[in-house]
């Protein structure tokens, strides 16, 4: 039952993460702060991307104590798209995050803890199976 819900998890996240690809790629190709979503970038991180960084995690240990492979590379595929996302939005930064003030290291440096702890845990998913 807990591989289960934690495959179902770490499914929502890949979503999350898919759509929020999709909107952050309409939104730069636009010119526009916004996707085909009604949100700003703030918006997308916070509803899209946070529960992407910590739906894997979670979904890692519910199901700690159960083998899956399948499991392990789900998580590693969610920490491996948060990194292409982050690498995308620091070379082609939108003109709304420039202007934020926001030091763009320090955001990169919060997407790729999380995401380099979901490579982890994938693998060591993967190793205890």
């Amino acid at each position: 039952m807990a591989l289960s819900v934690s495959l179902i998890i770490t499914g929502i996240a890949i979503a999350l993460l898919v759509i929020y690809a999709a909107d952050v790629a309409v939104a730069m190709s636009s010119d526009s702060d916004n996707g085909f979503l009604p949100l700003d970038h703030m918006q997308r991180g916070v509803g899209l991307g946070a529960p992407a960084l910590i739906l894997p995690i979670i979904a890692f240990f519910i199901s700690r104590k159960e083998p899956s492979k399948r499991l392990g590379v789900m998580i590693i595929i969610s920490g491996i798209l948060i990194i292409m996302g982050g690498i995308v939005v620091m070379t082609n930064p939108a003109p709304a995050a420039e202007t934020s003030g926001k030091d763009p290291m320090a955001s990169m440096a919060m997407m790729l803890i999380p995401a380099v702890i979901q490579l982890a845990l994938g693998g060591i998913k993967i190793a205890k199976s």
